[in-house]
């Protein structure tokens, strides 16, 4: 697997988000990141419907299912839509996001291996700084002072990763809990004066 400790990284646009993408992959080839990219390119002929969010989305998304890369930044006009394609891969979760702080909660909170962005609203120099945040992060990081958070939000993870629609439907609606870890809402103590 392609990882994101050894500084490989999957990518893949539609025409819309294109532009996004090459600006973000500039900014990480600069920074020595080996990129795969699987959409458009340059070069890519605008009547090639292989190219469209949802298939574009899908290929990602296999890739991620496959362990073939750790994580992937997908860029389209909204980011929703080649979202919703990769998600419909076993093994992804993705996000959506525009902003640094979103980006930083969508790994170290909920551990998106697939993160997505809209160019329509998201401009270069943000989309550069958005992957950095997310790919110098990992699922806990920054919360170590909040006793069972990564524990709490691995087992969320963990859940959706083995969730199966048909046994949730058969037990209920009911989610099969693979453990459970107490968590209550907490303020980080370094802030407002250690209180």
């Amino acid at each position: 697997m392609k990882t994101i400790a050894n500084k490989q990284i999957l990518v893949g646009a539609d025409f819309a988000g294109f532009p996004l993408k090459e600006a973000v992959v500039k900014h990480l080839k600069e920074y020595g990141w080996e990129v795969t990219d699987v959409g458009v390119k340059a070069d890519s002929d605008p009547n090639d419907t292989d190219l469209m969010f949802h298939r574009i989305g899908l290929r990602v998304g296999s890739m991620i299912t496959e362990k073939e890369f750790e994580r992937a930044l997908i860029f389209c006009g909204t980011g929703m839509g080649i979202h919703i394609a990769a998600s419909k891969c076993p093994g992804v979760s993705a996000g959506v996001v525009e902003s640094v702080p979103a980006a930083l909660r969508a790994i170290t909170g909920n551990g998106v291996n697939v993160l997505a962005m809209g160019a329509f609203y998201v401009a270069p120099k943000m989309g550069c700084d958005i992957a950095d945040a997310y790919l110098s992060n990992n699922l806990g990081d920054g919360y170590e002072w909040w006793p069972n958070f990564y524990e709490f939000h691995k087992l969320a993870c963990d859940e959706l990763d083995a969730f199966n629609y048909e046994e949730y439907k058969a037990n209920g609606f009911k989610v099969k809990h693979l453990g459970d870890y107490p968590l209550e809402l907490m303020d980080d103590p370094s802030l407002f004066g250690g209180k």
